[in-house]
Formats: structure tokens, sequence, C-alpha cells
């Protein structure tokens, strides 16, 4: 199988394998809109397994939803065919609208127009809990 090169997008390296898929949805990006390519549960040195995912053109993502869904990533900015910029995404202190409160009292759930805001309580644990209702966050 051969992928080819990216000229000028981004390629997010290091994606726990399987999770290719999940990653794109978070960051919302359109698979059917953006020229991509995912290679899912190749090799990788240092996890065993993962997946990769090149994304050709200009393109902003958030760093912090994926610093949320893939700590171990690497986002590298190539233009004319070199990386020039490479980015570890941080482990965000605060997220909104990446995910949904699962509580169903939460009044996230039942006022139309609130932000889905969540907040770093623990960083060792990657434990983020609702800023309405402190229920703890799921994937």
């Amino acid at each position: 199988m051969e992928v080819t090169s990216v000229t000028n997008g981004i390629i997010i390296d290091h994606v726990p394998a399987g999770t290719a898929l999940k990653v794109l949805s978070y960051l919302r990006i359109d698979p059917t809109a953006n020229r991509l390519a995912l290679i899912m549960n190749t090799s990788s040195q240092r996890y065993g397994s993962k997946d990769i995912i090149k994304i050709e053109g200009d393109r902003n993502i958030d760093l912090a939803a994926l610093g949320f869904l893939a700590r171990q990533a690497s986002v590298c900015i190539v233009r004319g065919g070199r990386i020039v910029e490479k980015v570890k995404p941080p482990l965000p202190e605060h997220l909104v609208n990446v995910i949904a409160c699962k509580k169903p009292r939460c009044v996230t759930g039942s006022e139309p127009g609130i932000d889905q805001a969540f907040h770093l309580a623990h960083s060792d644990r990657q434990e983020y809990r609702c800023d309405y209702c402190d229920e703890e966050a799921e994937l």
C-alpha cells in the first residue's frame, strides 16, 4: 500500500491505534469534504501500534481537543513537501464544546445555548469535570 506524502497540510502522528475516526469526529473534520489519508494500526516502535492522519491543504485544528483525545499525538505542519513545524498538543486546562456532559439533569442538556464546558480536575489522571454539575467527563 502506498500513501503519498503531503505537499501542504498537516500530519497528525502517534494517534492511539484505532481512534483516528473518533479524532476526526471530535476535531470536526469531515472526511468527505477534505482530502486526507488515514493510516490505521500501523507499527510504532514507541507505542506498538498507532494511527496516522494526513490532511492536505491549509487547515486549523483544535489542539486542545487533540490534547484531550490523543495526548501522545504530534502535529507536523507541512509546507512545500517539508515539515516546517512540529507541535505536541498540550493537556488543556479547559475544554469548551468538545465533549458533552452525560448527566441527564445538567443545565447544559436542558438549556439551549449553554456551552459544554469542562475543567481539568486531575492532570495525572487526565480527569475532566463539568463546570456546571461537576460530573466526570466520558469519551
